[in-house]
């Protein structure tokens, strides 16, 4: 079956065709997490990701909590529904759609043969929930034979907020129409076809009607609920050589962690002291501080402190040691720390971090695994961050509460 764009005459490619969860295909097992007493329910935060067409699925909808686990073995998708997740994310910052996407034949669904017209695409699309009530973003993407975003749908309470189609192949734009309320019921203008609409809304409509403020708000929370992620896969064999002092910004694969850990370890106390309780449960040995060591030249390396002399160099720990230790520095840090780009007109009380980790249990054993699950429990349940990663098996996650874990098969 093609995935085929929009053309001129036809309706928006981004129809949202999403079956209730008990009929997919993939089965969930949500458990939802209890309200933390530092949680806020106002904070903007994805509920949904929808797969209509991508990569290996079609017609899916996955629930996402503050803690949740894509499961299952090689091929069935866990990476797919990551990169669809950090698409949107990029996307909702403004990104381009060629940077976003920079091989996007293969986000095409396998075995979707072109129109006539020799055009292949996919749909993606999530849910924001926050002040304004589940808010809904359905985009559909032309993959060949030119990259461009050819369909967009905005939703809340039933309402189209923002609609994007592509009318004329021609151009470099799509005509969009947005709700508002006024003496004209919607507001038509292009929109380059390189963007999200959404993310473009607050510099185009100008709020003077109930409608149009209704359309910002709902785009602003989409937006700041897609804004601040993470995507972490920490590479063990690039953490072992020392580093150059920076910025003290982890980056996603956290070859520079000796170089955070020098800003970190000085700027909160209480945060590194939980970093290292937190390794004397994963890292072999005794582990009485983790710390950066400056060795000249403007290097750092990260070492353990073990308390009775000679400290361990983290170019003698095995991978899953490393892989710990990073994914806990991410889970007890924030945006400041982390390599993203948060909205900076949003107070950080209105902020979530969200973490997105592929491969979470890789390397690790078994208690590294556990105490990894319980630290982010822990961190998700105070609603300021929330975890999105990819296992090969969850049976670990039985009985950790506040855990959704999704099932995939090939």
């Amino acid at each position: 079956m093609a995935v085929s764009p929009q053309s001129p005459q036809s309706a928006p490619p981004c129809e949202p065709r999403v079956p209730p969860q008990a009929q997919s295909p993939q089965a969930a097992s949500p458990r939802p997490a209890s309200a933390g007493p530092e949680s806020n329910p106002d904070r903007p935060h994805l509920t949904e990701l929808r797969l209509s067409a991508f990569a290996t699925h079609r017609g899916a909808g996955f629930p996402l909590g503050p803690l949740t686990l894509f499961a299952g073995p090689s091929g069935c998708g866990k990476t797919s529904a990551l990169r669809a997740y950090e698409a949107l994310a990029r996307l909702g910052g403004g990104g381009e759609v060629g940077e976003v996407f920079p091989d996007p034949v293969a986000c095409v669904p396998d075995r979707a043969r072109p129109d006539a017209q020799r055009r292949r695409g996919f749909r993606i699309g999530c849910t924001a929930d926050g002040p304004e009530g589940p808010v809904r973003l359905d985009v559909a993407v032309q993959a060949e034979p030119e990259l461009r975003v050819v369909g967009e749908r905005l939703t809340s309470g039933g309402l189209v907020l923002l609609e994007t189609a592509l009318r004329d192949p021609a151009r470099r734009s799509v005509q969009a129409a947005w709700h508002t309320a006024g003496s004209s019921p919607v507001t038509r203008a292009p929109l380059p076809d390189d963007r999200l609409g959404t993310a473009l809304l607050p510099l185009r409509v100008a709020g003077k009607t109930d409608g149009q403020r209704q359309v910002l708000a709902a785009a602003e929370q989409m937006v700041v609920a897609l804004r601040s992620v993470f995507a972490c896969d920490p590479a063990p064999e690039r953490m072992r050589a020392a580093v150059p002092i920076g910025d003290g910004r982890l980056l996603r694969d956290c070859a520079n962690l000796a170089d955070v850990l020098w800003r970190t370890r000085s700027e909160c106390g209480r945060r590194h002291g939980q970093l290292v309780a937190a390794l004397r449960t994963g890292c072999a040995g005794t582990v009485a501080d983790v710390l950066a060591e400056p060795l000249g030249d403007g290097l750092l390396r990260a070492v353990l402190d073990r308390g009775d002399g000679p400290r361990t160099g983290f170019e003698r720990l095995g991978d899953g040691e490393l892989r710990y230790a990073a994914l806990a520095l991410v889970l007890l840090t924030g945006p400041g720390v982390l390599e993203v780009d948060p909205p900076g007109e949003v107070p950080a009380a209105m902020q979530t971090l969200t973490v997105l980790a592929d491969g979470l249990d890789r390397a690790l054993d078994v208690r590294q695994r556990a105490e990894l699950l319980r630290l982010a429990a822990r961190m998700c349940e105070r609603g300021h961050i929330r975890l999105v990663g990819a296992v090969s098996d969850a049976s670990w996650a039985d009985g950790v509460e506040g855990v959704t874990v999704v099932h995939l098969e090939p």
